[in-house]
């Protein structure tokens, strides 16, 4: 640890995030969820189909996350988990070039997505768990900032390179640019927009050389005989000590329910836009840019208001803008903008979406950030993996819920709009149980 500065130590732990939010930017949201919807040619059964894959995803993450989180806190190393599940980060991403519209396994295509997905979110776990080794107390709150913003940059990088020269017009066979996709790939078999798997993943591997190099885990004793057997109890134990702990429990329910909101925010983003408004998977990009650039920039200045106010106070004024967007993009399609009546050629909904887009970005950038270094708070030192596992738990827990409830109501219902109207409680219910969290949880 002495070997690598403590900058180069911080700088090496936000190249996680430059190098995994590809993933997130690329996959989840902006180019293969759309593309999800041509495929299928449906956008409420598209919706409906990607809310049961991502939520059997989330549900494999809340069940093995903090036994994972446990196991680590004993045998320590955490480095090599993260190596483990990369492996399962980048197999999954290379999976989705199999997306080819003429030759379709769609099951396949979505559980390779499936696979980089639940890797990715494990990585994090042991990534975010490092955190507090990176500064003081009251440093932590500007680092993860700082890691979420330079994260976001990451993403639009590598979304500005996949519109530029690879995702096609579905009708002209041309990128954003006006030109032919990169290395001769072929338009008619969406060749360009299949290589965002290739690309998430090559990505990935490149960028995560500076964390291999500069972060380093503490060296930690071999774990004795039945290590396993106490990390299980232990989990067990903190667990059922939750009731005890008030303000960690009241928090992990608080974050569970407003973070799984915001997911359905960002994992239906691009189908609802592509469906409801007729957008192409270019169109969603340039939405994905303002909403990147708008999240990278208030990210960053969040990490400050976090270190000055708290992160208490931040997510709360988060969750209740992203609330109030929520309800907007009930009242925004082709044909209206909150309830006045347009041409179906107008650009007025085009314009209301692409400035959702960028509140969402800004909120969702400041909250996620805030929400792990509130997690740091409440966590006990010795048993942070383990806490940044119930983390994850909580988030996944019910991170089903968004996606397969905005499944059903879409599919009940037939209409993208009111399919998402359950993120709006799901967003209000959280709200309400963050009046029980303490900002220094049990620690104060």
């Amino acid at each position: 640890m002495a070997q690598v500065s403590a900058r180069k130590r911080i700088w090496g732990w936000f190249f996680f995030d430059w190098a995994s939010q590809p993933y997130n930017t690329l996959l989840i949201t902006f180019i293969f969820a759309p593309f999800v919807k041509e495929l299928i040619d449906d956008g409420a059964r598209a919706q409906s189909v990607w809310g049961f894959t991502v939520g059997a995803a989330g549900l494999t993450i809340a069940l093995a996350a903090p036994i994972l989180g446990a196991i680590a806190d004993t045998y320590g190393n955490r480095l090599k988990w993260i190596w483990f599940f990369s492996v399962f980060y980048v197999l999954g991403a290379s999976g989705i070039w199999m997306a080819n519209p003429e030759d379709l396994t769609l099951w396949l295509v979505l559980l390779c997505f499936a696979i980089g997905l639940i890797g990715m979110e494990f990585a994090t776990i042991f990534t975010n768990s490092i955190l507090p080794d990176l500064g003081t107390r009251k440093e932590i709150g500007r680092i993860s900032g700082k890691g979420w913003a330079f994260g976001y940059l990451g993403g639009l990088v590598g979304l500005l390179i996949m519109l530029a020269f690879f995702a096609e017009n579905a009708e002209t066979g041309q990128t954003m640019l006006g030109r032919d996709p990169a290395f001769r790939l072929d338009p008619d078999r969406r060749e360009g927009t299949r290589f965002v798997g290739p690309l998430t993943a090559i990505w990935y591997v490149v960028f995560m050389i500076p964390f291999f190099l500069w972060v380093k885990d503490p060296k930690v004793d071999a774990p004795k005989s039945g290590a396993l057997k106490d990390a299980m109890r232990g989990l067990r134990s903190t667990i059922r000590s939750l009731p005890q702990t008030p303000s960690l429990f009241a928090y992990l329910a608080s974050s569970m329910l407003y973070r799984d909101a915001l997911n359905g925010m960002y994992f239906f983003g691009g189908i609802y836009a592509a469906g409801v408004l007729g957008w192409t998977v270019v169109d969603t990009g340039v939405f994905g840019i303002l909403a990147i650039v708008s999240g990278a920039l208030f990210a960053w200045l969040g990490g400050f208001a976090d270190d000055y106010f708290g992160p208490k106070p931040v997510i709360r004024l988060c969750i209740l803008v992203l609330c109030a967007v929520a309800i907007s993009i009930v009242f925004v399609s082709r044909d209206s903008v909150f309830g006045i009546a347009v041409d179906p050629t107008s650009r007025l909904p085009d314009l209301a979406f692409y400035i959702v887009g960028a509140v969402i970005g800004a909120a969702g950038g400041v909250i996620q950030s805030a929400s792990r270094t509130m997690m740091v708070r409440q966590a006990r030192p010795d048993r942070m993996t383990e806490a940044f596992g119930l983390y994850a738990l909580a988030g996944k827990a019910t991170s089903f819920l968004a996606p397969l409830s905005v499944g059903v109501v879409t599919g009940l219902s037939g209409s993208q709009q009111i399919g998402v109207t359950p993120l709006i409680v799901l967003f209000l219910l959280g709200l309400l149980l963050l009046r029980w969290v303490h900002p220094e949880g049990e620690n104060a």
